[in-house]
């Protein structure tokens, strides 16, 4: 390869990275619409600008690799970029809809969300926080995830209240969580079946203000999968350990 063609393949690469990370950093704007929404208390519209956040998030990672984008831009770190971005769309904006859908009780309604953002940086900030073989250590902060399910089961206040200090609990509970695009263990099938419950919550959420409990009840099988093959393959993990 002559001089020119290598300078301008360098060069091609630039401009790869940099659309990867602008491709990254679109999920700010995302997460900002969705605060917007639920500032005027548009529900679904909230959601739909989550649910964008969420598709960048899962495909901006495939693009980097794909591209190589590590190590092009010595100056910049996109995986903080990443981290940043996370924080502001399953952390933040999930707490601000818990506090102005009103789905806790009376002084609850600031102390838990209060919990989420604070438990969530502790979580973001660990260095173990995604381990080496692909796992999210303690859970993950799917808050986006947790409010929707709060929202559309309408659930008596107080069971939502449970339910946020569960995850918080276990925010802090060394469980390695499934990263469904990259864990290799048991890959094909968490995706596939991550497909369909992605689908189930789309019907779900372009039928609102329609609820139908039938098809949230439902689509919580796949949560019940994530979380069982996450202690499951935990505890497969401590035992080779101990006997590695």
């Amino acid at each position: 390869m002559t001089g020119k063609n290598s300078k301008t393949m360098y060069k091609r690469k630039l401009w790869y990275a940099w659309g990867v990370h602008l491709f990254t950093a679109t999920g700010a704007v995302w997460g900002l619409l969705a605060i917007i929404a639920i500032m005027e208390a548009r529900w679904q519209a909230a959601f739909i600008w989550l649910v964008i956040a969420v598709v960048v998030d899962s495909v901006d990672g495939v693009l980097a690799r794909y591209f190589q984008v590590k190590g092009m831009l010595p100056g910049f770190d996109g995986g903080l970029l990443d981290n940043i971005i996370d924080y502001q769309t399953y952390v933040v904006a999930p707490a601000l809809l818990l506090y102005r859908a009103d789905l806790l009780p009376g002084i609850f309604a600031v102390i838990a969300p209060s919990l989420v953002v604070l438990a969530s940086a502790y979580q973001f900030s660990q260095a173990n926080a995604k381990t080496e073989d692909h796992f999210f250590t303690g859970f993950p902060s799917y808050w986006n995830v947790v409010v929707f399910y709060l929202f559309m089961l309408e659930l008596h206040p107080v069971a939502n209240l449970l339910a946020i200090l569960l995850c918080t609990y276990l925010i802090f509970v060394p469980i390695k969580y499934v990263y469904p695009s990259r864990t290799t263990r048991f890959q094909r099938t968490t995706v596939l079946l991550g497909v369909v419950w992605g689908g189930m919550l789309l019907v779900a959420l372009a039928q609102y203000p329609i609820i139908r409990q039938g098809l949230i009840w439902g689509s919580l099988l796949y949560v019940a999968y994530y979380v069982g093959l996450s202690v499951y393959l935990t505890n497969e993990n401590k035992e080779s350990q101990q006997f590695g």
